[in-house]
């Protein structure tokens, strides 16, 4: 499979909202990097940075910038895009590693 044609498959999943939130729980689950990568994909899926800025009052060149591999987003600004979409974050009891 192209990349171009894996990129259009995960774009259509992740219109999904049940995909969606699994996918950001996983990338989450990763690294702050693989989660911002992935809200950034999940972003442009859904309609663009455009689309985005406009439903979260948020700049559409901030959103660039803090859904970079290397951006630093105040958790404000992550629960605005969440909640555009109808998304939250929540916090769960980490699994303890078997000694």
């Amino acid at each position: 499979m192209k990349i171009k044609d894996f990129d259009e498959y995960l774009f259509q999943e992740l219109r999904d909202p049940e995909f969606a939130a699994a996918y950001l729980e996983d990338a989450l689950n990763d690294s702050l990097e693989e989660f911002l990568i992935a809200l950034r994909k999940h972003v442009q899926a859904n309609g663009g940075m455009t689309h985005c800025a406009e439903q979260t009052g948020l700049a559409r060149e901030a959103l660039y910038r803090m859904l970079s591999e290397e951006g630093n987003p105040e958790l404000r600004s992550i629960d605005t895009i969440l909640k555009s979409y109808g998304l939250r974050l929540s916090i769960q009891k980490a699994m303890q590693n078997a000694a």
